[in-house]
C-alpha cells in the first residue's frame, strides 16, 4: 500500500513538473496554428490533396476591395498531397500560394491545379508517380476565371474549365469604380438589380472551354453565361451543365433567378435543352454514368434520362402507415444506390429505397420519434454491394461521437468508432474502403486521419502542430443547465490552464447562438491562459422575440457555474463577434451583472443596419425578416420588435463598461453602426471605448494585419484585466 502511494505521489509531482515547464499560449501562437483542409480524393483513396492554412494566411486582405470582381485576396496556403498507403507527402509548390480548384484525373495519376500567378490564374498538372509539375500553356487569349471549377474528360486528356475575355475585366473594373469612387453613384429602383447585386451577377459570368493538357489546344464551348453543376457522361460524349439567369433583386430569398439544364455534345458541339428555363431550383442526384438523374418535385420523386423526352414518376401517392401516421408522403432526393437502379429518398419518417424500374418502395431506415434527443447520423458512404451504409454519429446529450455502419438487410447498426473525441469532415473514397476525417481530442487542433473500413485500422496522416505540446492548452467540459423558461441548454467550459481545484476564477463568456461540440478554440485558449474560465453558453432563440433569449440563457449558464463553486460572480465578462457582438450589447442593456463587455463587429441598431451594408445586397433585410435575427416580420409590420432588439435605444440602461472593436473596412457590419453606441454611451456619461482598425474587416483587428491582430487581443485582455481588478479593489 505504501509502495502504491509513493508511485502515485511520484506520478503527481512528475505530471505537475512537466506541466509547469509548459509555456503560455499567445496571440503569436494563435496565428501559426495550422489546419489541413481536404479538397480531393482519388477514387480508390490512394491519394488525397488538400491545403494547409493558418490564421496568418488570412492577414493583409484589402477589405475595401470586397465585391471587386477583379480582386484576388492574398489568402495563401500550401498544397499538400498525401499517399494514404505509404504516408509520403508531396508538395507540388515550394511556397504558400493562392489556389483555385484542384481535381484528380479519372485514373488518379494526375492532379489538375488552378493557381494564381501575380496577375492571372494558370493551369498546372502534377504527375504523382513521376513527381513532375507541368504548367499548361493554353493557346488562347482568354483568361481562366477565378471561380473556375475543373472537370476532367473521361479519357484523361483534357479538362473543362471557365474562362473570361478582356472585356469582362474592363466592365468589372468600371462597375466597381462607379460604385465606390464615383464621381457620381446612381441608385435607381427602376433597375432590376440593386447595384451590388448587378456587380455580383457580372462576377458570375464566364464561358466554358476545353483545354487539351498535352498540346494546350483551346476550344470554347459556350457563350458567356452563369454556369453550374458541370458533369460529363461516363462514355465521354456529352457535357451536362446548369445555366442560371439572374433576373432581379428579391427580398425573400426565393426567386429572382431562372434555371435551365443543358447538354452539349463534344463531337458536334450541338447544345440541347434538357430542362427549360424555370423559376424552380432543382436538386438533382446523378447516377454513376451521369445519364440519369433523380429529383423531387412537390414531394414526389421523378427520374429522367438525358436521352429521353419525358420524366418518369417513381414514387406513388399513398399514405405512410408508420406508427399511426396517415399523412401523405413528401419526399426529398438523396442519392442513387451503388447498383444505379435504386433511388434513395427521405421523408419525415425515414429513408426510402425506390426501384427506378419496378417503382417498388421500401422504408429501409426509420428516423427516431424524438429527433431532438436522438443521435445525429448522416450517410457518408454506401458499400458496392448496396448492403451497408457508413454513417457519422454524434450524440446530442453527451460527447459521444464517431462512425457507425448500418445494415440495410437486418436493419441494425454496428458501432465502429464511438468515444468522446471529436470527429468531423468525413470523406469516403468512391469504393468506401477508406475514410478520411479530421480528428481532435476535443482540446487540440485537428489533424487528418485515415480509417480503413476493411481492416478497422486507423492511421494519422498529418501532425501539423507538434510544438503545441509545449504550450498550455485549456481542457474542456460540457455543462448542462436550464434557462428561465425550462429549456435544457448546453455550454462548453474552458478551464484556466493553471486551474487549482477549489479556487474561484473570473469568467469570460464568448456568445453567439448555440454550442455543443468542443474543439480547439484559439480565443478561448487566450482567455484560459490569462487565468480565466472561458465559457460558450447556448441560448434558445425564439422567432419574434430574440432579444429575451440572451438574458434567459446566458445568465442561467453562469448561475450553474457559480453554483458549482468555480466562478467569482463579481468578475464576469462577456464578448462576441458579429451576431455575438450584437448579442453582447443587447445583453448588457438588460443586466448589470457583468464587470466588462466587448462587442466585436456587431450591430447595435438593427433599424439603420437594414441599409448599412450595401455590398451584401438584401441580406440585412432578409436576416431580420426570415433569417438569423429572427424578428420574423418587416420593420413596417412590427416596428416595436426592431426597437426592442436595438441596443442603442436602451443605452441609458447600460451600466457595464463597454469596449467596441470595429473594422473600418468591414463590408458586413460597417463600423458606423457600432459607432452609434459609442456616441450614445458617451453622451449619457457611461464608460465606453471604441477602437476602429482602419485596415480591419469583419472581425476588427483580428481580420486585419499581424500588428492589428496582436493589438486587438491586447485591447481585449487589457479591458478584462482592468475591470476585474477594479472588482478586487472594491
Amino acid at each position: 500500500m505504501k509502495k502504491l502511494t509513493l508511485v502515485l505521489l511520484l506520478f503527481f509531482f512528475a505530471h505537475n513538473f512537466v506541466y509547469s515547464q509548459l509555456t503560455s499560449f499567445t496571440a503569436e501562437d494563435a496565428l501559426k496554428v495550422e489546419t489541413y483542409t481536404l479538397a480531393e480524393i482519388t477514387d480508390g483513396g490512394e491519394y488525397v490533396a488538400g491545403f494547409i492554412r493558418s490564421r496568418m494566411n488570412r492577414m493583409d486582405i484589402d477589405h475595401r476591395r470586397y465585391g471587386d470582381p477583379n480582386y484576388v485576396a492574398p489568402y495563401t496556403s500550401k498544397l499538400l498531397i498525401i499517399n494514404s498507403e505509404s504516408g509520403d507527402k508531396l508538395h507540388p509548390f515550394e511556397n504558400s500560394e493562392v489556389f483555385g480548384a484542384v481535381k484528380w484525373s479519372p485514373d488518379g495519376s494526375k492532379l489538375a491545379i488552378i493557381k494564381y500567378d501575380q496577375t492571372v490564374f494558370n493551369l498546372y498538372v502534377f504527375d504523382v508517380e513521376k513527381q513532375k509539375l507541368k504548367k499548361i500553356k493554353i493557346n488562347s487569349e482568354y483568361l481562366i476565371s477565378s471561380r473556375s471549377s475543373l472537370v476532367w474528360k473521361t479519357n484523361g486528356e483534357a479538362v473543362i474549365l471557365s474562362v473570361r475575355d478582356l472585356g469582362w475585366s474592363l466592365k468589372a473594373d468600371s462597375l466597381f469604380k462607379e460604385a465606390t469612387i464615383g464621381p457620381k453613384i446612381v441608385y435607381d429602383s427602376k433597375q432590376p438589380h440593386l447595384k451590388w447585386d448587378a456587380i455580383r451577377a457580372h462576377s458570375s459570368l464566364s464561358m466554358l472551354a476545353e483545354v487539351n493538357l498535352k498540346s494546350g489546344k483551346f476550344v470554347k464551348l459556350t457563350d458567356e453565361g452563369t454556369y453550374s453543376s458541370i458533369v460529363i457522361t461516363e462514355d465521354g460524349k456529352d457535357l451536362i451543365y446548369g445555366q442560371n439567369y439572374p433576373l432581379k433583386t428579391v427580398y425573400d430569398r426565393k426567386g429572382g433567378t431562372d434555371y435551365e439544364l443543358n447538354k452539349l455534345n463534344f463531337q458536334s458541339k450541338e447544345i440541347s435543352i434538357l430542362e427549360k428555363r424555370t423559376k424552380k431550383r432543382v436538386n438533382r442526384a446523378w447516377n454513376e454514368q451521369n445519364t440519369s438523374y433523380g429529383f423531387a418535385d412537390s414531394g414526389k420523386v421523378y427520374i429522367k434520362n438525358i436521352y429521353a423526352e419525358d420524366q418518369k414518376l417513381i414514387s406513388f401517392d399513398t399514405v405512410e402507415i408508420v406508427k399511426g401516421d396517415t399523412l401523405k408522403v413528401k419526399f426529398s432526393i438523396n442519392r442513387w444506390s451503388p447498383d444505379n437502379r435504386h433511388v434513395l429518398a427521405s421523408s419525415k419518417k425515414g429513408y426510402w429505397l425506390i426501384d427506378s424500374e419496378t417503382e417498388d418502395m421500401e422504408m429501409v431506415y426509420e428516423f427516431p420519434e424524438d429527433k431532438e434527443l436522438a443521435p445525429q447520423q448522416n450517410i457518408l458512404g454506401w458499400t458496392p454491394d448496396a448492403r451497408y451504409w457508413f454513417m457519422s454519429y454524434s450524440a446530442k446529450d453527451k460527447w459521444e461521437r464517431g462512425l457507425v455502419k448500418y445494415d440495410l438487410t437486418s436493419k441494425k447498426t454496428i458501432d465502429l468508432i464511438k468515444d468522446s473525441n471529436l470527429y468531423s469532415r468525413w470523406r469516403f473514397s468512391k469504393n468506401v474502403n477508406k475514410a478520411f476525417y479530421n480528428f481532435s481530442d476535443g482540446n487540440r487542433p485537428n489533424d487528418l486521419y485515415l480509417y480503413q473500413s476493411k481492416s478497422n485500422v486507423i492511421q494519422q496522416l498529418t501532425d501539423l502542430n507538434p510544438w503545441i505540446s509545449e504550450k498550455k492548452i485549456s481542457k474542456t467540459e460540457l455543462v448542462k443547465y436550464r434557462d428561465s423558461d425550462g429549456n435544457e441548454l448546453n455550454g462548453i467550459l474552458y478551464y484556466p490552464v493553471d486551474y487549482e481545484k477549489g479556487k474561484k476564477y473570473p469568467l469570460v463568456c464568448e456568445i453567439y447562438e448555440s454550442f455543443f461540440n468542443n474543439g480547439y478554440s484559439y480565443s478561448m485558449n487566450l482567455i484560459a491562459n490569462a487565468g480565466y474560465f472561458g465559457f460558450k453558453p447556448s441560448v434558445h432563440l425564439e422567432n419574434g422575440y430574440p432579444g429575451e433569449s440572451w438574458i434567459k440563457g446566458i445568465t442561467a449558464g453562469i448561475n450553474k457555474l457559480i453554483e458549482k463553486g468555480l466562478v467569482d460572480e463579481d468578475k464576469l465578462g462577456v464578448h462576441g463577434t458579429s451576431y455575438g457582438g450584437y448579442a453582447t450589447s443587447l445583453l448588457i442593456s438588460q443586466t448589470d451583472r457583468f464587470a466588462a463587455a466587448i462587442n466585436i463587429s456587431g450591430k447595435v441598431n438593427i433599424i439603420s443596419f437594414l441599409g448599412d451594408s450595401p455590398r451584401i445586397g438584401t441580406r440585412n433585410y432578409s436576416a431580420a425578416e426570415v433569417g438569423q435575427d429572427r424578428i420574423g416580420q418587416s420593420l413596417w409590420e412590427a416596428p416595436l420588435k426592431y426597437f426592442q432588439t436595438s441596443a442603442v435605444l436602451f443605452a441609458d440602461r447600460i451600466k457595464t463598461p463597454h469596449l467596441l472593436l470595429t473594422g473600418d473596412a468591414d463590408w458586413n457590419v460597417p463600423a458606423v453602426n457600432s459607432r452609434e453606441l459609442y456616441y450614445a454611451l458617451r453622451r449619457l456619461g457611461k464608460e465606453v471605448k471604441w477602437v476602429n482598425y482602419f485596415n480591419g474587416g469583419h472581425g476588427a483587428g483580428a481580420s486585419s494585419n499581424e500588428a492589428d491582430f496582436y493589438d486587438h487581443w491586447s485591447e481585449i485582455m487589457d479591458w478584462y484585466k482592468l475591470h476585474f481588478e477594479k472588482q478586487s479593489d472594491k
